[in-house]
């Protein structure tokens, strides 16, 4: 049964759930056999896996470091060491000897023991204890070195359990395994990364991405990245809004709301702080001052949500791998300089100039687009990706030929790649900017810019007789109407113009 993990709140200090260690069975490893220990505490179960010699060393360690009883541990064997019933009898007294130690150890188990049952990967107290003794001695270097400190989704979980539970915070009696220690870097750190899994992590039944964590105890982020964790269980981040220049949360979240704004459910009408509401609001909730990057691909996401009013620093925003079908609220980002809505399920870019005024990087490849119109005003685009969707003719990219500054264009996997002389004739859309132009990642060369020109030169031919023609049927069309007219007062009627559409 997979495990999640308790939820936050006001509750009764609750009791340490129950500690309990089996040993179901044994596998021979080359000549010597190995002893399969399933261990269990409250929801929580995992895996450990150790050969007699393995426990006979921790016998040794706890003899010394806690006096416990030399007979406690069943005796080693040297011939028949492998046979059936000595294995079956060793299995059930090695599974005495350890519930026992742990009937010894209720709260806090010795440290040997406690990396012997793996309790510093999965168990909560133990590990806070591993933790807490990494920072002691590490702690400091790794503030001072300014380096990405990651962590577990299970270890947050962990000390948001401990804190909850208000026990001592040296529950050991071993000063480096404070909690403290975890306090005091968290208090100061500036760079982190929480990365879950999407199953069950290693030999256990702890489902990562479920487990509630709070990120209160951070009271300087700079930067932030999170993957693979349910946000509806993420607590805390918005303390960090004063400080954090840049958020990553990748395959955690269904809306931009859970993450950007998750005190809106509580209220029925916000507004930023700073804004004039026409009408009353319920709740006026601060910006995200500091950030100005921003990372939600690969989530479920389907709507650029109204909660962006909430990061108006925002230059960089990273939205691709999502399931948006609509460009809309990104008004409200009047810094915003860097858009990657890559693959998502945009079929239409009608008015997005309103949207983004000042873009200059716009990455919309792997979409469903099929006209470019709505384009032709983004006048501050230097880069644009429009690889991988439906665009089959040519025409389309005049939407785009007449842009000051764009430089850098990717069309490659559209429909219209495949026709012949692609290049040049998309090449030939741009006029006389063509040679600034870089398509598809490949430097435009002097035999396609003399092609472009031969193009140029057909095309400005064919405008020159087409308008040609337009004056020689526009003159031929008035002195038709001239001479009807004339032949109409010639029969005596009044002398005017009585041509087709003239009076």
């Amino acid at each position: 049964m997979a495990a999640a993990g308790r939820g936050f709140g006001p509750e009764e200090e609750e009791a340490e759930p129950a500690k309990q260690a089996r040993i179901p069975g044994s596998e021979l490893v080359e000549n010597y056999t190995v002893y399969i220990i399933q261990v269990t505490v409250g929801n929580h179960q995992w895996t450990v896996k150790h050969r007699y010699s393995d426990f006979h060393d921790l016998h040794e360690k706890l003899i010394a470091e806690k006096k416990i009883d030399k007979n406690l541990l069943p005796p080693k064997k040297i011939i028949g060491k492998n046979s059936k019933s000595l294995v079956e009898k060793r299995q059930k007294d090695l599974e005495v000897y350890l519930q026992t130690l742990l009937t010894k150890f209720p709260v806090a188990a010795p440290k040997v023991l406690s990396h012997f049952l793996h309790f510093h990967l999965y168990e909560i107290n133990g590990i806070t204890a591993a933790l807490a003794e990494e920072l002691f001695h590490k702690g400091e270097q790794l503030l001072v070195a300014g380096e990405v400190f990651a962590i577990r989704p299970l270890q947050l979980y962990a000390i948001t359990q401990q804190l909850r539970q208000g026990k001592p915070t040296c529950a050991n009696g071993d000063a480096q395994t404070d909690l403290g220690h975890i306090l005091d870097f968290t208090c100061r750190l500036r760079y982190l990364k929480v990365s879950g899994t999407g199953g069950p992590f290693g030999t256990s039944n702890i489902q990562e991405h479920l487990l509630p964590f709070d990120l209160s105890i951070f009271k300087s982020l700079h930067q932030i990245e999170i993957s693979h964790c349910d946000a509806k269980h993420i607590k805390g981040l918005i303390s960090s809004k004063h400080t954090l220049a840049t958020l990553s949360v990748r395959f955690s979240a269904t809306s931009m709301k859970e993450i950007i704004v998750p005190e809106a459910s509580e209220f029925d009408e916000w507004e930023p702080e700073g804004a004039h509401p026409d009408c009353p609001v319920t709740a006026v909730i601060p910006t995200w001052r500091a950030l100005t990057t921003l990372d939600m691909s690969h989530n479920g996401i389907s709507q650029i949500d109204d909660s962006v009013k909430l990061i108006p620093k925002i230059e960089f925003l990273d939205l691709s791998h999502n399931g948006v079908m609509v460009v809309e609220n990104l008004q409200h980002l009047y810094n915003l300089i860097h858009l990657d809505l890559s693959y998502n399920k945009l079929t239409s870019l009608e008015g997005v100039h309103t949207k983004l005024g000042n873009i200059k990087t716009l990455n919309l490849a792997g979409n469903l687009l099929e006209s470019l119109s709505g384009l032709n005003k983004l006048y501050s685009l230097v880069n644009l990706d429009l690889s991988n969707n439906n665009i089959e003719q040519i025409e389309e990219i005049k939407n785009i030929g007449s842009l000051p500054c764009l430089e850098e264009v990717v069309l490659s996997s559209n429909p219209l790649s495949i026709i012949p002389d692609y290049r040049t004739k998309v090449l030939a859309q741009f006029g006389e900017r063509a040679s600034e132009v870089c398509l598809d990642n490949i430097i435009t060369t002097e035999k396609e810019l003399d092609t472009v020109e031969v193009l140029k030169a057909i095309q400005k031919a064919k405008e020159a007789k087409y308008k040609l023609n337009n004056s020689d049927k526009k003159v031929s069309f008035i002195l038709g109407a001239f001479l009807e007219g004339w032949w109409c007062g010639h029969e005596g009627g009044p002398r005017i113009l009585c041509g087709p559409g003239m009076l």
